[in-house]
């Protein structure tokens, strides 16, 4: 069925550019570009997987309305397994985010929680988790029914089932942060935190205290991502690696961390070592900024080789 399951948020993302500023209230602004698209963790690394080549299925939940209609298609076209999808019984909307992008390519938001905020773990499709041997958790602070012990539980029984996990989080505008996610990092394989979360998670300032931090909770590889400043991994065995950015002209930063866990996770499926993996991984969010969405600017697998490595072979060991 898949080679990663992704496991996390689904949000349907109305995206406006540029918006510098707001208009006064019952004032009229105009913006050259509004457009509807996938978002979410798990929907943006699962779409970001399959445009690299890899078997992607995803987990979560969707209201029964336009916007769950809109996301079940568009992953489906996408060619996203959607197997582990539910829709909400009650009227619960889909999770829905207004993303402003401002000319230089930052993004406020504006977001409805809806159909995520209800995800439990009596909701995980087992067989679809069973299906892949990586599972991918994809912005658990947005799923309040799921973070904190129900997540951990998940991950617990994930690993007695002989899956590698790997994490990656979201803003938690709740505060609450190392509260609820402490339980679950003893299960965590690799965890792929912004460095602006893993500064909130954590309280530390410098990267390198970050990822001790991680790594004191029992995970064993942090990959932190830096942005305009490359990435930095560090490995419970105490190697570092400091992988250079890809320099581009960012047109939207939207879904750039998302398509960085893809290509990092591209990597794991290939069996490349953790610079290969970093490296790739940068050049797969270099690729995503480059185009307004969360997953359209990413681009085969191929394409990306050429980037990252300067060839389109990208074999095992090289």
């Amino acid at each position: 069925m898949g080679q990663v399951s992704c496991l996390g948020i689904l949000v349907a993302d109305v995206v406006g550019r540029p918006i510098d500023a707001v208009p006064e209230r019952g004032k009229l602004m105009s913006v050259d570009r509004i457009e509807l698209h996938t978002g979410g963790c798990a929907a943006n690394t699962a779409v970001g997987l399959a445009r690299l080549g890899v078997k992607a299925n995803v987990l979560g939940k969707v209201g029964h309305d336009s916007f769950g209609d809109f996301m079940i298609n568009a992953l489906e076209r996408s060619g996203v397994n959607m197997a582990g999808v539910i829709r909400d019984p009650h009227h619960t909307p889909t999770s829905a985010t207004m993303v402003m992008v401002e000319s230089s390519g930052e993004r406020s938001f504006i977001h409805c929680p809806g159909a995520n905020a209800t995800y439990a773990q009596s909701d995980v499709n087992w067989e679809v988790v069973d299906a892949a041997p990586i599972l991918h958790i994809a912005g658990p602070f947005l799923m309040p029914g799921f973070i904190g012990k129900p997540c951990a539980d998940v991950l617990c029984e994930a690993k007695s089932r002989g899956k590698t996990i790997t994490l990656d989080t979201v803003w938690d505008f709740t505060g609450r942060w190392m509260d609820v996610l402490a339980p679950s990092l003893p299960y965590i394989d690799y965890a792929l935190p912004s460095i602006d979360e893993a500064r909130c998670i954590t309280g530390r300032d410098d990267v390198r205290d970050m990822a001790q931090v991680f790594l004191d909770h029992g995970v064993k590889v942090v990959g932190i991502k830096q942005g305009a400043e490359g990435a930095y991994v560090r490995t419970a065995s105490g190697d570092e690696i400091n992988a250079k950015p890809f320099p581009v002209k960012a047109i939207d930063a939207l879904g750039a961390g998302d398509a960085w866990a893809a290509g990092f996770l591209t990597g794991l499926v290939h069996g490349w070592d953790l610079e290969r993996c970093a490296i790739f991984a940068n050049a797969v969010g270099a690729t995503c900024v480059q185009a307004l969405g969360a997953t359209t600017g990413v681009r085969s697998f191929e394409e990306t080789c050429r980037i990252a490595f300067g060839d389109g072979s990208c074999k095992a060991g090289r």
